[in-house]
């Protein structure tokens, strides 16, 4: 299954090439054509890790609903990750 990483990773090298080329047949000195190009590429790579960034262990394959429900993981209980408090030692802390 082709995922939105996965567009990323083939648009980046698209981009910059695709682009410098471009404005370079278009009458853009090449000079200039190259910071253009990788300021786009440079654009979707921000959008990749900041806009859009990865969740963790949402890419650990097709058992990942079902081991760790919606994406949330541990933190979704937003506790100290201890479960049941004193009692759950006895009381001894």
């Amino acid at each position: 299954m082709t995922g939105y990483y996965d567009y990323v990773l083939g648009l980046i090298p698209a981009a910059l090439f695709g682009v410098t080329v471009l404005l370079n047949l278009v009458g853009l000195p090449f000079t200039l054509a190259l910071p253009v190009g990788a300021s786009i590429a440079l654009g979707i790579m921000a959008h990749a890790m900041f806009v859009r960034n990865p969740l963790p262990g949402a890419g650990s394959g097709a058992g990942s609903d079902a081991v760790g429900g919606s994406g949330g993981g541990s933190m979704r209980s937003g506790g100290s990750g201890r479960r049941g408090g004193p009692t759950a030692s006895g009381g001894s802390d």
